[in-house]
């Protein structure tokens, strides 16, 4: 697929939504896990989110179990979890893959548009974050240790 918006993807609770709804929106889309290291990053996006959404900010969060198995829960723990702990209020999808055969196709495209390091394609680790233009272009990659608060201008110069 050539666009972003052509992709769609299941919600926790089990709706399928197409990335188009979020056509003229900026976006900030992160693979999350809640037993990780960088599971306190949760607050920061969701402040991002709750600053900027007025202004056209999406934050989208994928859960993914493949690094450390860090995300053990299934969708109903996982909103519980993001709700009860950090107050999340932006979209949370359901648990994929974001690496290998079975990875999402979004994620396929996100890394095939946005190499890391070396031009390295996998996602290496929980928190890796990608942020998109309201045109649907992937205009820059952060590593999981990169926080959401350090983005801020980022992300106020594509709003």
């Amino acid at each position: 697929m050539d666009s972003l918006y052509a992709f769609t993807a299941d919600t926790l609770d089990g709706q399928t939504v197409a990335l188009d709804k979020y056509r003229g929106k900026v976006m900030l889309i992160v693979n999350t896990a809640s037993e990780c290291g960088f599971t306190p990053q949760y607050k920061g996006l969701q402040e991002l989110y709750a600053r900027y959404a007025a202004r056209g900010l999406e934050v989208l969060g994928f859960p993914c179990n493949q690094f450390g198995k860090q995300e053990p829960g299934d969708a109903a723990q996982i909103g519980s979890f993001c709700e009860k702990n950090y107050g999340v209020t932006f979209p949370m999808f359901a648990k994929i893959d974001v690496n290998g055969a079975n990875a999402h196709p979004l994620y396929k495209y996100l890394t095939e548009k946005e190499p890391g390091v070396l031009g390295i394609e996998a996602i290496k680790w929980n928190f890796t974050k990608f942020l998109v233009d309201r045109e649907g272009n992937v205009v820059k990659r952060f590593a999981p240790i990169t926080k959401p608060e350090s983005i801020t201008d980022e992300v106020e110069k594509l709003l």
